[in-house]
This record gives structure tokens, C-alpha cells and sequence, in this order.
């Protein structure tokens, strides 16, 4: 059965720009009141009052800000009533890429505290709206979850975490009849993938070289804020965007084994791990 979108509260962190901006404007379209959490204040003050400043809040809030999150929740309280959609997607990653031995160990953190723990703590912070209002918790996973994170260790290991957390969710909601889900987008053509679509020459061309044509094709923020108003409607557990990365995900268990051994032999992946290494020492 599909859930009536007509007047739900969506909060929604990183909601200045890419994936978080359309879904907002997406989940606006159905109806949805939306409260706009972001760093960037002056991103969601526009696209708050773009969707209409009676409908849609804008708050700056950093994601890994526990006592912001709760300030949050208790504005956006004060103003819609309550909470019936969470949607922890703030995210960042290292740029340019860098290997675990050349990584900056402030910018890896980073990462993790954002990505996972940031994930975390946007939870935390607004399920006790969730689960009175018998709502869903989407959480911002990636294909990264279950695909080689090399050259982005600190974001793929963030995004397993995440999956991890939204399984659990699942179950643990089901008694309070509450829901929970994981997005799992491909390459979203937004500033984080610049990287490897030509913004760092090396990382290009490794992504050239490791993915076949069809998994390399990047989609709109648009395409992924579609599948999340259809995967919220559904209090789906998977979202999976494009769908063609979702035979990977299922046979992960043995496709992940026969990737992983081919990139330990390919010389062409070495080659260009060594030069992104080489690359972050000298801060290139």
C-alpha cells in the first residue's frame, strides 16, 4: 500500500544541494511539509522559500552536532507538530581521493564523523518523533556499501556502517509499527563524484578503467529524489538507484570475492592507486 505523503513532516539533513535538494523538491510535490537541515544556511533558506516558506523550514545544522540536531527537532516540532519522516543524507568524502597509507587522518575522520556518525546522530536525535508518529527513517547509504572502496576507504566504510544501522532499524521498528530504509544510490552526477569524473585525471581513469560501461554512467540528483518519494511511499527497505547496480548488491556474496581478486592482480588499477598515493603525499 502506498503512504499518503499529504502533509508528512520530512526532515531531510544535507538538504542545501544535490540528492537532498531534489528530494525535497520532490517530496514538496506530494504534499510533504519539509524541514531543510544543512551547514550551508543560505542554500536552504532559498530553497526553503522556493518551496514555499509556510510549507518548508530552513535550518543550519551540522549533521555531526548532536545539540544542533536536538535544537532542530525541536523547531521543527514547534513548528509542523511533529516528525513523521527522518532522512539522515548528509555526506562528504575525501578530496582528491587518497589510499589509507597517504590519507590526511584529520580528512578521513572527518568522513566517518560525518558519514556515519553524523548519520547516526541525526537518528538518535529525531526517532522518538518517529516512532510516536509511526513514521520511516531513510538513511543515505551508496553502491559503496557493498563495492571495493579503494581509494575511498573512509567514505565506503562509512556507507557499510550505515546499512548495518538501517537494517537493524528495520527490525527494531517493526514492533512500534514504524519503518526504516536504506538508499543506495549509484554515481550521482553532484560535486562528490567530480573526482572521478574528470575533475582528478587519475581517479577518471581508474573509474574508467575498473567499471564496465554500464556501471559508470552517472544520473541526475532528479532520477534518485524519484525513486526516494516511491521507495518512502512503499516504507521500502532497499532503494536501490539505478536498479542495475542491484544484482550486484544480492549475489554480493559472490561477486565481491571475484572484483576484489581482480583488482589485487590488475596492474593498470595499481599503477593508478600508486599515482593517487604519490598524488595526496604531495598534495596535488
Amino acid at each position: 500500500m502506498t503512504w499518503n505523503l499529504t502533509n508528512k513532516v520530512v526532515l531531510i539533513t544535507g538538504a542545501g544541494s544535490g540528492i537532498g535538494a531534489a528530494s525535497s523538491r520532490a517530496l514538496s510535490s506530494k504534499g510533504a511539509k519539509l524541514v531543510l537541515a544543512d551547514v550551508n544556511r543560505d542554500a536552504v533558506t532559498r530553497l526553503a522559500e522556493e518551496l514555499g516558506t509556510e510549507r518548508a523550514l530552513g535550518i543550519q545544522v551540522d549533521a555531526t552536532d548532536r545539540p544542533q540536531l536536538d535544537a532542530c527537532v525541536v523547531e521543527a516540532v514547534e513548528r509542523f507538530g511533529g516528525i513523521d519522516v527522518v532522512f539522515a543524507n548528509a555526506g562528504i568524502a575525501v578530496d582528491p581521493p587518497a589510499t589509507v597509507a597517504s590519507v590526511d587522518e584529520a580528512a578521513f575522520e572527518r568522513v566517518v564523523e560525518v558519514d556515519l556518525l553524523g548519520v547516526w546522530r541525526t537518528v538518535k536525535a529525531a526517532l522518538p518523533q518517529v516512532i510516536e508518529r509511526q513514521g520511516h527513517v531513510l538513511l543515505t547509504a551508496s553502491i559503496y556499501a557493498f563495492f571495493n572502496g579503494v581509494v575511498n576507504a573512509p567514505y565506503a566504510m562509512s556507507k557499510a556502517g550505515v546499512e548495518q544501522l538501517g537494517r537493524a532499524l528495520r527490525a527494531e521498528l517493526a514492533p512500534h509499527n514504524a519503518t526504516a530504509g536504506v538508499l543506495y544510490p549509484g554515481w550521482v552526477r553532484t560535486p562528490l563524484t567530480g573526482p572521478a569524473f574528470g575533475g582528478n585525471r587519475t581517479a577518471t581513469e581508474m573509474v574508467a578503467h575498473a567499471y564496465p560501461a554500464p556501471l559508470r554512467q552517472q544520473i541526475t540528483p532528479e532520477r534518485v529524489a524519484d525513486a526516494v518519494v516511491r521507495g518512502v511511499e512503499r516504507r521500502s527497505a532497499r532503494i536501490i538507484v539505478p536498479r542495475r547496480w542491484a544484482p550486484i548488491s544480492a549475489l554480493r556474496g559472490i561477486v565481491n570475492p571475484i572484483l576484489d581478486a581482480r583488482l589485487d592482480k590488475d596492474a593498470e588499477v595499481q599503477r593508478l592507486t600508486l599515482e593517487l598515493e604519490r598524488q595526496s603525499r604531495e598534495g596535488a
